[in-house]
């Protein structure tokens, strides 16, 4: 069995209590899944893993001096954006593509890799919250950075950006209000995805635990070579500067959820 390592921590300065996330940063499986049945280039495509995530999430933690979890991963391999009893944490069926290696997919395989690859991603996303907070002395804003398809199943979707939340106001409403001054852009409020999903990253690390915190999905063809990364760094740095600095991202608040 390979030295896979399933997350990466980004260092950075916690006084600020800011967290970034990229649960979908990479496309990675390690080498005895023999790319899970797949030609190579499905791991080109958006079915595994988010495209232009990962260097924009060390672009913002390091133009911000902020820590991050990035996992290392294939979603295609296990989903760690899904809760543990989720039906889509292991995809058979992927936009059109059959995942060989995943169907059939017997109790002792999907168990390992749980515990090879989602808990160990999780563990890390908790103990990195855990210490900005001791460290900052203040409660940590946490935002997950991912990003979609510019159309789906032909039809284009008009958005730049979408800020997904559930129930918790509180960094949603300031990252649209921020994102939307900018007149250029098409900016969606719990679009193209509804952001209450039981079991996933903000729901477990944060609705549940009073956390303000906001995902953040910028559309792909926007970020899917360096200048577009830059030009996303450079808008959003700023933004989620002046978010965390407000202070009722720094309180604890439960605020319930729309998933049971």
């Amino acid at each position: 069995m390979s030295g896979f390592k399933p997350f990466e921590i980004i260092p950075g300065n916690p006084h600020s209590a800011l967290v970034i996330l990229a649960d979908h940063a990479m496309n990675r499986v390690p080498p005895e899944y023999e790319g899970l049945g797949l030609p190579d280039e499905a791991f080109a495509r958006h079915i595994a893993y988010d495209i232009g995530i990962e260097p924009l999430a060390r672009g913002l933690c390091e133009r911000l001096g902020v820590p991050g979890v990035l996992g290392c991963f294939s979603r295609l391999l296990i989903d760690p954006n899904r809760g543990e009893d989720d039906p889509t944490l292991i995809m058979k069926l992927s936009d059109g593509m059959v995942i060989p290696a995943n169907h059939p997919l017997s109790r002792e395989e999907r168990e390992r890799r749980l515990a090879r690859f989602h808990r160990p991603y999780h563990d890390a996303v908790a103990t990195v919250i855990a210490e900005t907070g001791r460290r900052s002395g203040k409660a940590p804003l946490v935002i997950s950075m991912h990003s979609f398809t510019h159309a789906w199943k032909s039809v284009p979707r008009p958005w730049h950006a979408g800020v997904l939340w559930d129930t918790d106001p509180r960094a949603a409403e300031a990252l649209i209000e921020r994102l939307r001054a900018d007149p250029a852009l098409v900016v969606g409020d719990n679009e193209p995805y509804d952001g209450a999903l039981r079991g996933d990253t903000m729901h477990r690390h944060c609705s549940t635990t009073g956390l303000a915190h906001g995902l953040i999905e910028i559309r792909q063809d926007l970020i899917s070579d360096d200048a577009g990364v830059e030009a996303w760094i450079n808008r959003l740095a700023p933004i989620l500067s002046e978010v965390t600095a407000l202070p009722e991202m720094h309180e604890i608040e439960l605020h319930g959820s729309r998933v049971v």
